[in-house]
């Protein structure tokens, strides 16, 4: 068997999913910001893919003091769309959120989530550097996206999703080391007509200089990929997208 499974009879409200590979430096900034939160009834489903630092020790320091936090471990490392994807598919929660190992949720994040009513929603975020000093103009999403509009330029930051899977059902990211978030949020944008957007920063996303989504240069085969292959996508109108794309995530990091 793949993974340790964790027991509980708990059936919260809210289930959020954290990725984690050697996270020992952020993750327990990021459990606390959870745990910090002014709507208590969540569980945590921290996924370890396969770490070899201290993070195991780290997160099961937590849970011996708190019950809603639950970890599995991968024996050996698949990736974060894998290991989202086994919270997914054990999470319990009426809704799903997602919070990576090394961002930050200010206190109302779930409870102003939750309060909007909605199918999907996303928030705006504070983006900062490892030592959360802010580093650009914090990120202000529009009010609503629609599937086209993802396909131009990914909006919505992965640490500032709220799903309510009770509507819409589970569904899982598609198995590739980056873009995998983006593919998710198009399977659901395909169902309905727009997520929603919360214009206040409710989130603190850190911009770390090694992190995997700032070589450009290689997420581009991923982009690439997310057009044709998932998405399938023509070849012509795959080129007008990266185009729009490239342009719109110059805009996006500018300072």
């Amino acid at each position: 068997m793949e993974i340790q499974r964790p027991t509980s009879a708990q059936n919260p409200l809210i289930s959020i999913v954290t990725p984690c590979f050697n996270a020992q430096k952020y993750i327990a900034e990021t459990i606390h910001s959870v745990q910090n939160q002014s709507l208590e009834d969540w569980e945590l489903l921290l996924v370890d893919d396969a770490s070899t630092d201290q993070t195991k020790d780290i997160i099961l320091g937590f849970q011996e003091l708190d019950p809603r936090i639950k970890y599995y471990r991968l024996k050996h490392n698949r990736g974060a769309a894998h290991a989202r994807n086994i919270g997914i598919k054990n999470a319990r929660g009426n809704y799903l959120a997602f919070i990576d190992a090394d961002d930050l949720w200010l206190p109302d994040f779930l409870k102003k989530c939750l309060a909007q009513n909605q199918s999907f929603v996303f928030t705006s975020a504070v983006r900062v550097d490892e030592k959360l000093k802010p580093i650009l103009e914090p990120f202000i999403v529009p009010q609503k996206v629609c599937y086209s509009d993802i396909l131009k330029s990914n909006s919505i930051i992965c640490s500032t999703v709220f799903i309510n899977i009770n509507q819409l059902g589970k569904r899982y990211m598609p198995l590739m080391r980056k873009r995998q978030d983006m593919g998710l949020w198009l399977q659901y944008l395909k169902k309905i007509d727009f997520a929603y957007g919360i214009q206040e920063p409710l989130a603190i996303y850190r911009i770390r200089k090694n992190s995997l989504s700032r070589n450009k240069l290689d997420v581009v085969k991923y982009q690439w990929q997310l057009y044709r292959e998932v998405e399938n996508i023509s070849v012509l109108k795959s080129l007008y997208l990266m185009l729009c794309w490239s342009y719109l995530g110059y805009v996006k990091y500018k300072k």
